[in-house]
């Protein structure tokens, strides 16, 4: 590992991709702390060490931007909006038949829904923005703090317009940098931006860990936190590879004098198809409710309900809501991203068949009854690494600073896995020397 690092900032060409990607992280975490103008920092500073955050409500998005969120920095909505500004477009590609078109352009199709994606997060940063600062206004970001209402002093229009504004433009900076590590950088921008935005929150979370632990100074509680973190990652890693390869055999044609075709390859299937897409979805749409009970006047009985049960991260309800809309959310977004009839016909159409199936719908069929077989796995699997956070909540108290939660882990991984093999392509097709040197 350590030669394939030394031969990387060997290669000039390799070793500017990967300084200006870092350099690109130091700008990215530097805006991280650079508080909106008409925040009292010392009042968010005392919130943030003396009650805490309501993890429930603004956890993932917290997790999203590094911290930045309950800082109210001018990164505060981070990668948020953009990935849900995606997630968007990727849904409606199959609903629409305009976005259907575009996909299948090419480039040019492609440069079109990046350009609809990148105006679709700016009105959803307008939107997280202002709800942002209308929760900071009333108090309500942080729980039991007793400066929680002073932390925007001044609630006027111009001000609030203002914050509102920073806030745009700060995801629009993030948008920006993302994009330039994938022309410039060693690509995947949004995705490293992701990463570090999680990994940077790590040691905090850990030391808190350990500040909290009883036994021998917390240094057991540490421990076993490291050790669950290294079983789960080596978990993830197992998952996330292991795939079902399904074989196809193109036949002969002959073309003139030339013959064409006869060679085998196959279709990988991953177990985990819809990567950490559902984990997203179902934390969204149980984040809506407990959102609109708290901006709800009143005490009626279906705010303290959802209250009691949609906000707290150890209630049974809420376990059983989350695991089912993970298992939900796997199945429906394998079914939109994977069409076997699609892919049954692009077989037929080359000559390509998998052997005991007949080419055509019975390919289709089969392709549908392995996807669902493979999925089923797959979901359980996401739905019992996404609760891993409640089980170290219920099981030794690790408050809401456990760091190893499910969604944080699958990014993670699958953006250190990713990452490392473009690093390994590029390496490759500078190093490979063929046969003669």
């Amino acid at each position: 590992m350590l030669t394939a690092f030394a031969r990387a900032f060997r290669t000039p060409d390799l070793r500017k991709k990967l300084l200006f990607t870092l350099g690109i992280i130091v700008v990215y975490r530097v805006g991280t702390h650079i508080p909106i103008p008409g925040v009292n920092y010392k009042a968010v500073q005392q919130c943030v060490s003396e009650a805490g955050a309501n993890q429930g409500l603004f956890g993932l998005v917290n997790m999203f931007s590094g911290g930045a969120l309950l800082q109210i920095t001018i990164f505060a909505l981070g990668i948020m909006p953009y990935i849900t500004a995606s997630i968007i477009l990727q849904l409606l590609t199959v609903v629409i038949p305009r976005l259907e078109a575009l996909k299948k352009e090419g480039q040019a199709g492609t440069a079109k829904i990046t350009q609809y994606t990148r105006y679709l997060t700016v009105a959803l940063a307008i939107l997280q923005g202002t709800g942002l600062v209308a929760t900071a206004r009333s108090g309500a970001l942080f729980n039991g703090c007793s400066v929680a209402s002073s932390i925007v002093p001044d609630q006027a229009i111009f001000q609030t317009i203002t914050m509102v504004i920073c806030m745009t433009a700060g995801t629009c900076v993030v948008m920006w940098l993302g994009e330039l590590i994938t022309d410039r950088g060693i690509g995947n921008g949004m995705s490293i931006l992701m990463f570090i935005s999680i990994a940077a929150t790590f040691p905090s979370a850990l030391w808190a860990i350990k500040k909290q632990g009883t036994l021998a100074g917390g240094w057991i509680e540490f421990g076993t936190v490291i050790l669950v973190g290294l079983v789960m990652v080596a978990l993830v890693v197992f998952v996330e590879q292991a795939q079902r390869r399904i074989p196809v055999q193109y036949a002969k044609r002959m073309i003139g004098r030339r013959s064409y075709g006869g060679t085998s390859t196959y279709i990988p299937l991953k177990v985990n198809q819809a990567g950490v897409i559902p984990v997203i979805f179902a934390s969204s749409l149980l984040y809506i409710p407990a959102l609109v009970a708290q901006f709800a006047g009143g005490n009626s009985s279906w705010k303290t309900w959802i209250t009691n049960n949609l906000t707290k991260g150890d209630h049974p309800i809420y376990i059983t809501l989350y695991f089912l809309l993970i298992v939900f959310f796997a199945f429906f977004y394998v079914a939109i991203s994977f069409n076997p009839e699609e892919v049954a016909d692009n077989m037929k159409k080359y000559g390509g068949f998998i052997p005991g199936i007949r080419a055509g719908r019975p390919t289709a069929e089969y392709l549908s009854y392995v996807l669902n077989r493979i999925t089923w796995p797959g979901s359980l699997y996401l739905g019992l690494i996404a609760l891993v956070p409640t089980m170290a909540l219920v099981g030794f108290g690790a408050t809401n600073n456990f760091p190893f939660g499910g969604t944080s882990i699958l990014i993670i991984v699958g953006v250190g896995l990713e990452t490392v093999k473009q690093i390994e392509s590029q390496l490759q097709q500078r190093n490979y020397e063929g046969f003669l040197r």
